[in-house]
């Protein structure tokens, strides 16, 4: 069973009253962090409470730059710890670290991938393991060749424990690929698919993976054309449609969605054809028409992107992401009272 966390009045809450209903709590999870920028944050719950865990260091792509987590049960965050870096003792080298993803299996495996390398071309996946909620963890271990891991957001896993991945490569241009990893008497065996763009249409990256339930999966991915691409599966990801244009802007910027237990998919990105400087939430009953529900953040030239979203065991939803790259926003949203709005022409009112 899935702790459930006393969020309202728990310690380290940064803003007054919220002025939204459906907001429920707003706060930092590192008020001061003991590094000058924090970026690409992924939450996760646990029978123990909720970890965050992102990148921090100098600046992105700084060899100090580690992977840092937090943990709250409760009461409130704990300060950030460094759980993975860079370091290649082999080679007597460091590297930088990139784009963690906290994902909790059917088995109570608690599974940290991340990136190690000078820069997304050239980086490789690594993956730690922990069977105790995230209080201790296995070594660092490399990926097999061409394999990234879940690149930006969350996996999906399937009943038989099989463990979809939504992953891209920025080699040779921008391109999504879907992994697969099943578990075998010899350990995690990993497969990758095929491309499912051409880079000379939609140069797109780190899908995002909304399952719809009866084998029903979407895709919904980042792109440099100014727009959110699709795709999707009806068959549990053994094929796909081709890539396609939603009617959602997209800044060349991540994104993070999560289907409801109520059966609507949720969506933080922002609403903007280029700039970061709005956050927001939408809503479909269907993933292909969108409402828009909620502006988290908005002020102009600032940084507000990245965002990471779940909702936990009491139906709560928790969305995590990057403010101005000095630190981690963690904003509690309560689903049921989302207001919803048309967005006319695909434009936020």
């Amino acid at each position: 069973m899935v702790c459930t966390l006393s969020i309202v009045g728990a310690p380290g809450a940064q803003a007054a009253a919220p002025a939204d209903p459906a907001i429920v709590k707003e706060e930092f999870i590192a008020e001061n962090p003991p590094f000058p920028t924090s970026h690409a944050s992924t939450i996760v719950e646990t029978r123990e409470g909720l970890l965050a865990a992102w990148f921090g260091g100098k600046r992105e792509r700084s060899l100090d730059v580690s992977i840092y987590l937090s943990r709250n049960d409760g009461r409130g965050w704990t300060p950030p710890e460094e759980v993975a870096n860079g370091i290649d003792e082999q080679q007597a080298r460091r590297y930088a670290c990139w784009n963690p993803v906290l994902f909790l299996r059917k088995n109570s495996e608690l599974l940290l991938f991340y990136k190690v390398g000078p820069s997304p071309e050239t980086w490789w996946g690594m993956l730690k393991t922990s069977t105790d909620n995230g209080k201790t963890w296995s070594r660092g271990e490399r990926l097999p060749k061409g394999i990234i891991g879940p690149v930006r957001n969350k996996p999906v896993e399937f009943a038989d424990g099989t463990l979809w991945c939504g992953s891209s490569a920025e080699d040779g241009g921008w391109r999504v690929h879907m992994e697969r990893m099943k578990e075998s008497d010899e350990g995690k065996i990993w497969h990758r698919g095929k491309d499912l763009n051409s880079a000379m249409v939609y140069g797109a990256i780190q899908p995002t993976i909304l399952d719809w339930g009866g084998g029903k999966l979407q895709i919904l991915c980042r792109t440099k054309q100014g727009v959110i691409t699709e795709c999707w599966s009806t068959n549990q990801a053994a094929r796909w449609s081709r890539m396609v244009a939603t009617k959602l802007p997209n800044p060349n910027s991540a994104i993070d969605g999560v289907v409801l237990y109520d059966g609507r998919a949720l969506l933080v990105y922002n609403h903007l054809p280029k700039d970061r400087d709005m956050l927001n939430v939408a809503v479909s009953p269907d993933g292909l028409a969108w409402q828009a529900a909620l502006e988290l953040e908005k002020e102009d030239g600032a940084e507000f992107s990245y965002p990471a979203v779940i909702q936990t065991s009491d139906g709560l939803v928790h969305v995590t992401y990057t403010w101005k790259r000095q630190r981690i926003k963690h904003v509690v949203l309560d689903p049921a009272k989302l207001q919803l709005r048309e967005m006319p022409g695909g434009n936020w009112p």
